[in-house]
């Protein structure tokens, strides 16, 4: 009965899109979809409306309430520019940055955005074509507009699409801005009331200038020009996967001084379908195989990997057996911080009053570099606004250093508020060369961050829980760990527990309960061990999964000892699972 109760509210949902509102290959292809005897795909596109959340729409395109395509992307654009045109109303002229990926139709939804928003009243400045992420929160922030959109699904499978919306500093909407534009968008309930007739008038296409002053900008960060100028024939092997990083990545690694950028063919060539690869994303190593086989092949140093809008980093180096080994978020993390920092300081730029920023299921190595150096060190939840959060409350009074987060996101610059690819592999290009002039590699640089500040050993796993039992089941698991804490850890005692549910963290050593400085409320948890383990503990906000971010610590004397450390840290990551019970 309920099935058939569902079935019936999906037909009429559908029949709507029958109108003579919609385009004729919707019209075709949802009256496809009722025709079918199998209704499963109907359901699927119309049981439910595709949600605008915090972090904008992302869904699998086709036609339908609860998919991808020019009209859940039109309300979701419609609800955005009415919210504009209340926040901004004593502007004589509202502007908007308007920017897409790699993927199938974001070239469609970004002119269609362009339309609606030109329809409303609003200046659009339209990237030619695809763009990384980060050049789109340049733009907003260099030619001072009020907000903009990517149209993009970061590393998602080729089925899918997305639409990330972004405020006046660049950054993604925070609150209470993405609240008050899901409210607006959750308003529109009739494409009649989309405004898709653009003004042609308001919609300024931007030329090469914009991406030529944004490397101009990107090599202000530059802090080891000499050595790029010693080892400027560094072999370094590049792939964009098939993405947006192709626009401009080569060329800044070229302004940057290095000459001899090593390309994957076959994986420059601009593709949604992203062919060479299951999955378009730096941190899985068969994403990076061409590049690493092309880097064996040439004798290449480094091989760098971008994800489809540009806006994340994979990188692979060569151990101490020459072999190349893929670098994890968390480790890059290191590497770009510490780098900052003692350039920085070598220089002669800390005055005291600069600080780092990083998520708070990022390694705590990183507050190790920060406190022996006197930087301050901000913890944020996971999700790139929130670093930019900080730096819009600091701007004007602390100087930002860097900023990054375990799942591949870095950012060296202020003048972007999103995380960087582009600026990211210029600066790994450049460390790699500032090594090279100590007569070290990638790898033994790393390998010394963990002999100075101790090791490090990080695991994400996400247990899969699909469905509406799968969240039920997901939501059992997350109240358990709350109202039964854990203990101990693989043998180690548990001493601090921070619930940002509650905003509260309870000493276990000193039996104090603690107040957590954070914006908002989140459902995570952390465990902090006597032996410096600590687990944190998260539902995704977009998968179904419960995400688990496994970090162990030890001291090392040597690179040699570095060995032993990596054997026990994997052999403990075992005992860690077994005590969570995954």
């Amino acid at each position: 009965m309920k099935d058939e109760t569902l079935l019936k509210q999906v037909r009429t949902k559908a029949n709507v899109w029958l109108g003579n509102d919609y385009d004729a290959d919707t019209r075709k292809k949802v009256r496809e979809l009722l025709d079918k005897e199998d209704t499963t795909g109907l359901i699927d596109a119309f049981y439910k409306d595709l949600e605008f959340g915090t972090g904008g729409l992302r869904g699998i395109m086709g036609v339908g309430s609860n998919r991808m395509n020019i009209y859940t992307v039109g309300a979701a654009t419609q609800g955005l520019a009415n919210y504009l045109k209340q926040e901004f109303a004593d502007l004589p002229q509202i502007s908007v940055v308007v920017g897409h990926d790699c993927r199938n139709n974001s070239r469609l939804f970004a002119e269609k955005s362009a339309d609606i928003f030109s329809a409303n009243g609003i200046k659009v400045y339209l990237f030619p074509d695809l763009r990384p992420t980060p050049a789109v929160s340049y733009a907003i922030r260099k030619l001072g507009c009020q907000s903009g959109i990517v149209i993009t699904a970061s590393h998602n499978p080729k089925e899918y699409n997305g639409y990330k919306a972004y405020w006046n500093d660049g950054a993604q909407v925070v609150a209470p801005h993405d609240k008050n534009i899901i409210a607006e968008v959750n308003k529109i309930s009739s494409v009649e009331e989309i405004n898709f007739k653009g003004n042609p008038k308001l919609i300024q296409l931007l030329d090469a200038s914009i991406d030529e002053q944004y490397i101009r900008d990107l090599l202000t960060i530059s802090l080891s020009k000499d050595a790029i100028a010693r080892h400027k024939d560094i072999k370094i092997v590049y792939t964009p996967i098939h993405g947006t990083g192709i626009t401009l990545i080569p060329a800044a690694l070229k302004a940057t001084g290095f000459e001899n950028i090593i390309h994957v063919p076959e994986q420059d060539v601009i593709n949604g379908d992203f062919p060479t690869v299951v999955s378009p994303n730096p941190e899985e190593s068969a994403a990076l195989k061409m590049a690493v086989d092309k880097a064996i092949e040439t004798g290449a140093d480094l091989v760098m990997a971008s994800d489809p809008d540009a806006d994340r980093v994979g990188a692979a180096v060569r151990n101490e057996k020459d072999e190349f080994v893929l670098l994890n978020g968390n480790q890059t993390l290191l590497i770009f911080i510490y780098y900052l920092i003692t350039r920085w300081k070598e220089s002669g730029r800390l005055q005291g009053n600069e600080y780092i920023v990083k998520t708070i299921v990022s390694t705590e190595l990183v507050k190790k570099i920060a406190k022996k150096n006197g930087i301050e060190m901000y913890d944020v939840y996971t999700g790139f606004k929130w670093i930019a959060e900080v730096m819009r409350q600091n701007e004007g009074k602390k100087v930002y250093v860097g900023g990054g987060e375990e799942s591949y996101g870095f950012l060296a610059e202020d003048f972007v508020r999103d995380k960087d690819a582009v600026s990211a592999c210029m600066l790994l290009a450049e460390i790699a060369a500032w090594a090279k002039d100590k007569g070290k590699t990638l790898y033994e640089l790393l390998q010394d961050i963990y002999v100075e500040y101790g090791f490090s050993k990080e695991k994400g796993i996400s247990v899969v829980k699909q469905g509406k039992s799968g969240a039920e089941e997901i939501e059992a698991m997350m109240k358990n760990f709350r109202e039964n804490p854990i203990k101990e850890i693989a043998g180690s005692k548990v001493t601090f527990i921070k619930d940002f549910a509650k905003l509260t963290g309870k000493d276990l050593v000193e039996n104090e309960t603690v107040s957590l400085n954070m914006p908002t409320t989140s459902n995570v948890l952390q465990y902090f061990a006597e032996d410096g383990t600590k687990v944190s503990i998260r539902p995704s906000g977009t998968e179904p999964k419960i995400k688990f971010y496994i970090e162990l610590h030890s001291q090392v004397k040597s690179r040699e000892e570095l060995v032993v450390a990596e054997a026990a840290a994997e052999a403990k990551l075992k005992d860690v699972c077994r005590s969570l019970g995954i």
